[in-house]
């Protein structure tokens, strides 16, 4: 049986047109995330004492500290520090 099941469908079926197809779709997904790498977002907690800034990707590229905010031989102050940073890494994420 050499028929071509395909042509019940009214036609032919162009498998080369389907493939150009998909590598075209592929390549505008591609661009769209490279695009939305290059895009980014701040997140902010605790009045701006800490800002992360966050690409379109979930990286986390910047992180500022408000100079003055925190002690740095406090445990406290550091233990308060940590939560901030993943609070404002949230916030940039949502």
């Amino acid at each position: 049986m050499t028929q071509n099941p395909f042509d019940a469908l009214g036609g032919g079926f162009d498998m080369n047109a389907l493939l150009q197809q998909a590598q075209q779709m592929q390549q505008q997904l591609e661009e769209a995330q490279a695009n939305l790498a290059k895009q980014t977002v701040d997140g902010t907690v605790a009045g701006g004492a800490v800002t992360v800034t966050v690409n379109g990707v979930g990286e986390l590229v910047d992180l500022a500290i408000r100079t003055g905010e925190f002690d740095g031989n406090d445990a406290d102050d550091l233990s308060d520090l940590s939560d901030l940073v993943v609070a404002a890494y949230r916030d940039a994420r949502a």
